[in-house]
């Protein structure tokens, strides 16, 4: 397949300026990057090629031969502009992203570092965390200056390549026998040093903004589960990646239900008389009320398990339980002739002994037992 022609590959005019043509190159390679195109695999073809076509554009005597002879007058050039293998590409992927990805490759330029990951604490009811929410989130983050494209130097320069380390942005100090390599104490580890830095944003290529984003928070979200926003984070240095975001779900406490998992928890408040009789009590669901049925004699601290009343979670598919503990509550505030029917009440309970009363008679056995045991 013949090669396209170069000025095409980085989108520029064949009269583009050295600016222009690095600009645009730029802007390529962090598009088509293969670690930020990790299901594209077309993605690592286009980032060679816009390489490629960078190292001769942006070359002053190859660009000079390439605008007269076209491609052919490059191949009779050692290294000129042909034949990109394995091992090119490992130059490519150090000298583009340095060691931010954990690369090697020669350091030839100005290193690029990676933006820093940032963290949002998102608050969410229980409900928008079980049923799912669209929420808009103000982040506070560092962005590439738009004055100076990144670069921090003022409209119309760019940065010098470093004269300590020679643009590699490392320095190699002897102590005695051995040899120790440091980042270079004049550039900070850039490779490159401004001498006319933006006005705006003080050759620091990068400015303090606060950004809106619209997270989508998917349905079944648990307090401490985050949500990754690729690219959002930081504006990396020197032309590198921006740092992801990541927000973490913090679920408010419920006045109803406590959560686990896929279950919820409820206490459930009933009358002595429902207790002992029997009845219906009315129960609260996040879909509705539902009613449960209460058997006669039913113990304060009885805990009913209703299946399919939970929630789903992002892991797992299946709807939890609904589990009710009912409590049953004494009454107060009582009047005259309820104190008097209750006595007449408790009673007749004595009288009827562990017939009535199961727990208090083998209770009050148990509590015998002990003391004659340590009498």
């Amino acid at each position: 397949m013949a090669k396209r022609d170069y000025y095409d590959v980085l989108g520029v005019s064949r009269t583009a300026s050295a600016d222009e043509i690095k600009k645009s190159y730029r802007r390529l390679a962090m598009k088509h990057h293969p670690d930020r195109n990790k299901d594209d695999t077309s993605a690592e073809g286009k980032f060679k090629e816009a390489k490629e076509a960078y190292e001769v554009l942006s070359n002053a005597e190859k660009r000079s031969t390439y605008d007269r002879f076209g491609h052919d007058g490059l191949s009779a050039q050692p290294g000129g502009g042909q034949g990109f293998g394995a091992e090119g590409f490992g130059d490519i992927f150090g000298d583009v992203f340095g060691d931010i990805f954990g690369g090697g490759g020669r350091q030839r330029g100005a290193q690029v570092f990676r933006g820093a990951d940032l963290g949002y604490e998102l608050r969410l009811d229980l409900e928008n965390a079980v049923r799912g929410d669209s929420v808009t989130i103000d982040v506070p983050t560092q962005v590439a200056c738009d004055t100076c494209d990144g670069s921090g130097a003022k409209k119309g320069t760019d940065p010098v390549t470093c004269s300590t380390c020679g643009g590699a942005g490392q320095v190699r100090m002897q102590q005695g026998f051995f040899s120790i390599q440091q980042t270079c104490p004049a550039c900070k580890g850039a490779g490159t040093t401004i001498g006319d830095p933006c006005d705006h944003c003080h050759g620091r290529g990068r400015v303090r903004k606060t950004k809106t984003l619209a997270v989508k928070v998917p349905a079944g979200v648990d307090d401490g589960d985050r949500i990754r926003l690729s690219g959002e984070g930081e504006a990396g240095r020197n032309g590198g990646p921006p740092g992801d975001l990541y927000v973490e779900i913090r679920v408010n406490p419920h006045k109803l239900f406590s959560r686990d998992g896929a279950d919820l928890a409820c206490e459930v408040p009933i009358s002595i008389g429902t207790a002992t009789l029997g009845g219906e009590v009315e129960l609260p669901t996040l879909d509705g009320n539902v009613s449960l049925k209460v058997p006669a004699g039913t113990q304060s601290g009885k805990t009913f398990r209703l299946r399919g009343k939970g929630v789903v979670t992002v892991r797992d598919a299946r709807t939890g339980d609904l589990f009710a503990k009912v409590l049953v509550e004494t009454p107060v505030n009582l009047t005259s002739e309820q104190k008097e029917l209750l006595d007449k009440f408790e009673e007749s309970i004595q009288e009827g002994g562990e017939k009535h009363s199961p727990r208090a008679g083998g209770w009050l056995d148990t509590v015998k037992r002990f003391f004659d045991r340590i009498s």
